[in-house]
């Protein structure tokens, strides 16, 4: 397993922009050391295999992955409720695991923040993300039930350890200026 020296993990609602973040944040602190690691990549790759799906277009946000969403949902707690670092684990042996600096961008339940305090303690920064209802369905969010009211979007919604939160409703600049203060402030930035 690899052991990086820092990990900032991303949380936030279906189209808040976690993935948007992520790049900034690989982008600020060198790609070359810095990556992007999806808990929800070992999730959508085992499932595409068991169900003989096509891992691309579950990777995407295409309304395939939509028709899916809510039986993966249901298949990665199974999952996680016979072995809790099974994702985990899985990231740590990713490609671009062995960077110095994880951004791990789709933490979505108690147990996802636990576990990777659990295996790296002390090397954690946790960002919540949030944007308003209204920009969300601009970024083409629909409420699904048995979705987004799911622990897999709710999971975190009264988790009071972030370290920080971000607004995320559409100004980049006010948002870079934001990560920067942060990133300088845990010496991850100069």
């Amino acid at each position: 397993m690899s052991t990086p020296k820092t990990i900032i993990i991303l949380s936030g609602k279906r189209k808040s922009g976690k993935d948007f973040v992520a790049s900034l944040l690989q982008e600020k602190l060198d790609p070359n050391r810095c990556a992007i690691l999806r808990l929800s990549y070992p999730l959508k790759s085992q499932y595409s295999k068991d169900h003989g799906l096509d891992l691309e277009k579950l990777l995407d946000a295409s309304d395939f992955k939509e028709l899916y969403r809510a039986d993966m949902i249901r298949w990665g707690e199974e999952k996680r409720n016979q072995d809790p670092m099974y994702f985990i684990r899985a990231i740590s042996s990713e490609p671009g695991a062995e960077k110095p600096i994880w951004v791990v961008s789709d933490a979505r339940r108690r147990s996802d923040m636990d576990c990777l305090h659990q295996l790296f303690p002390n090397i954690i920064l946790s960002l919540r993300i949030h944007a308003e209802e209204i920009v969300r369905r601009e970024r083409g969010w629909q409420f699904v039930h048995g979705v987004d009211d799911a622990e897999s979007e709710c999971g975190l919604d009264g988790y009071n350890s972030f370290d920080h939160h971000l607004e995320n409703d559409g100004d980049v600049n006010k948002l870079n200026d934001v990560i920067d203060n942060i990133l300088r402030s845990h010496h991850l930035l100069s």
